[in-house]
């Protein structure tokens, strides 16, 4: 009964009530508080740390995040790419790959963000949070493509069909339940990122100035009188 009531409220209540919170969370931060929509960069305090740790961690996440919807989308395909045991292992290998620059990405901000003093000075607690998600979220990953072969597979066999049928309003966590803790608390810590962003600096990825691409080219001219840019 009790781990009934706690799959049902870790795989259906949770995923929505992270969403809906980031969802009203992010309105309202971005009506009432629209400039602090941002990074809120670090960059003139330390450098080089940020420097790899950020690159590191964006082309990591990104590469596996990918991965991650192509499996969404394609599941099919993905299983049908695995049944050969080369790319399988191929595909694996660059997921690992991904998620290890992540991990030694988020552990670089990690190490600044907490022990850099002049870093520290304008780190939030939510800074501090997300990061340890971000970081438990890596790991479960990381340990669930060692340890219970071959992710790519129960990914697409399993969590997918769990996270369309949420998708469609029709949650069947029975998809997911008899999988081991390690998957189940990636996919929960997941969940517990999601319901950070809107509270933290990375809501800035929702508004990424994409527009930047066509719009066209900005003359800047250095007043060298004034020492002031036109």
């Amino acid at each position: 009964m009790a781990n009934g009531f706690l799959n049902t409220f870790l795989f259906v209540g949770l995923p929505y009530m992270a969403l809906a919170i980031a969802i009203a969370v992010g309105i309202l931060r971005f009506r009432s508080r629209p400039f602090s929509y941002s990074s809120l960069s670090s960059q003139f305090l330390e450098n080089e740390q940020l420097f790899w740790g950020s690159n590191l961690f964006h082309w990591g996440l990104g590469w596996v995040l990918g991965g991650h919807l192509v499996g969404l989308l394609i599941p099919r395909t993905v299983l049908w790419w695995n049944a050969n045991p080369l790319r399988l292992f191929v595909l694996e290998s660059t997921a690992l790959i991904g998620a290890l620059l992540a991990l030694f990405g988020v552990s670089a901000l990690m190490v600044r963000r907490f022990y850099n003093k002049r870093v520290v000075a304008v780190t939030t607690p939510m800074d501090r949070i997300l990061l340890t998600l971000l970081l438990i979220q890596i790991l479960t990953g990381i340990d669930t493509a060692l340890r219970y072969r071959w992710g790519s597979s129960w990914y697409a066999s399993a969590a997918v069909p769990y996270l369309r049928s949420l998708l469609l309003f029709a949650p069947r966590p029975e998809f997911i339940v008899s999988l081991p803790w390690g998957p189940k608390l990636h996919m929960v810590s997941g969940f517990l990122v999601i319901l950070a962003i809107p509270f933290t600096r990375l809501v800035h990825f929702l508004v990424v100035p994409i527009w930047y691409l066509w719009r066209k080219p900005q003359v800047v001219i250095w007043n060298r009188r004034t020492g002031a840019r036109s």
